[in-house]
């Protein structure tokens, strides 16, 4: 048995590309420099602070279920038909 564990796998990371206002990305920058971070650390914890604790989101993330999942008799489609039924 090893001494040392190895150090578990980072995460895979994807980029993304927004578009902010300069106030924004200047004040992001500085408090990156503030507390000794990147700007992308600080996004990443940012919406994951947000992700957990909207509860509504919550909500919908457990009921999600994504279109390849969705059975094949199912439109996807929540929303009622519009038809006139009336004659």
């Amino acid at each position: 048995m090893p001494v040392l564990k190895a150090p578990p796998q980072p995460p895979k990371n994807e980029t993304i590309q927004l578009r902010v206002p300069q106030e924004v990305k200047f004040r992001l920058a500085r408090y990156a420099e503030f507390i000794h971070t990147s700007a992308s650390f600080i996004v990443v914890e940012l919406l994951e602070r947000l992700f957990r604790k909207d509860q509504e989101f919550q909500a919908y993330l457990a009921a999600y279920k994504p279109p390849d999942e969705i059975n094949p008799g199912e439109s996807g489609n929540v929303e009622p038909s519009h038809e006139n039924t009336s004659k």
